[in-house]
């Protein structure tokens, strides 16, 4: 893999890419980096014919800290679609993503959907799914590092004994129980191991989902015009069955996929928790690419 950076809406975004061809660009979540989260993804695009491009999103390092700090969902969807222009994507690049890039693929597809041709999201359903399983008593509670992080400790607690209470999550909840999570956690360490980086990801929750805020009519507003509508493009949606952060049955799934645009696909992934990509690379590669391939078949 080669490595480049790229200023896109104003920050310096550190990269990972192999290929030619067609853009695929990979947006990877929280506490993730793009190559530890598409290491298997990355070389099975470029063997298919796709130049696969996973960045690090502003803030996790190698990429800039963004000056004014801001790491509101509006930006990631700017700095993805910036990120389209300055790599020389065109009408047939594929948008892919999981976790915040899952958010971010969303609301990148919906505000300029000529960019993108297919969508590919795993791991954080379409706002009108996600908005309500985050306000009942499940989700409240299997999301609770949501607020827990909005607090002054978060940044010590997340920081002490070499990121422990992160490795712990990613193993105990984040990931299936038979999955080691070692080599994401390692890199974890790299992309937030500096404070200001660690507390940029962590604002990640408290700019998004501050507490005097969330829940107002102009916050929900604000997240329905941005992510608020499904893609117009196919779209790929898998989801793990073990994932203990959203929770979904084969209903959830069901109503999932009646809301995506024609030609979309729904899935489980058999055995993989929240982190698919990385989790189950065999099955989810294979979803993904046989999905891509019905768009060259059908263009050509």
């Amino acid at each position: 893999m080669k490595h480049g950076h790229v200023v896109a809406n104003g920050v310096d975004i550190s990269y990972v890419e192999e290929g030619d061809g067609p853009l695929a660009l990979l947006l990877h979540g929280f506490p993730e980096s793009g190559e530890s989260t598409y290491r298997h993804l990355i070389p099975a695009l470029a063997e298919a014919g796709y130049r696969a491009v996973a960045p690090n999103i502003r803030g996790f390092a190698p990429s800039a800290l963004p000056a004014d700090g801001s790491m509101r969902l509006a930006d990631l969807v700017a700095d993805a679609n910036g990120l389209h222009e300055r790599l020389g994507g065109d009408g047939n690049a594929v948008i892919i993503g999981h976790d915040w890039g899952a958010a971010t693929t969303w609301g990148a597809a919906h505000t300029e959907p000529e960019r993108w041709s297919r969508v590919v999201v795993s791991d954080v359903p379409p706002l009108a799914f996600f908005g309500e399983y985050a306000s009942t008593y499940e989700g409240i509670e299997r999301l609770n590092h949501f607020w827990f992080f909005q607090t002054a400790m978060a940044d010590e607690v997340l920081a002490a004994n070499d990121m422990a209470w992160v490795r712990q999550v990613m193993q105990d909840k984040w990931t299936a129980a038979d999955y080691d999570a070692t080599e994401d956690f390692e890199a974890v360490k790299k992309a937030l191991g500096e404070p200001a980086r660690l507390h940029a990801a962590i604002n990640l929750y408290r700019m998004n989902f501050a507490p005097q805020e969330m829940g107002t009519p102009e916050w929900t507003a604000r997240h329905a015009e941005l992510w608020g509508e499904v893609p117009a493009q196919p779209t790929l949606y898998l989801h793990g069955t073990e994932d203990k952060s959203v929770v979904m049955d084969a209903e959830d799934l069901a109503a999932v996929g009646a809301s995506l645009s024609p030609g979309s696909e729904a899935a489980f992934i058999q055995g993989a928790g929240h982190l698919v990509p990385a989790e189950k690379p065999v099955e989810y590669n294979e979803r993904v690419l046989r999905f891509l391939g019905k768009e060259l078949s059908s263009t050509s």
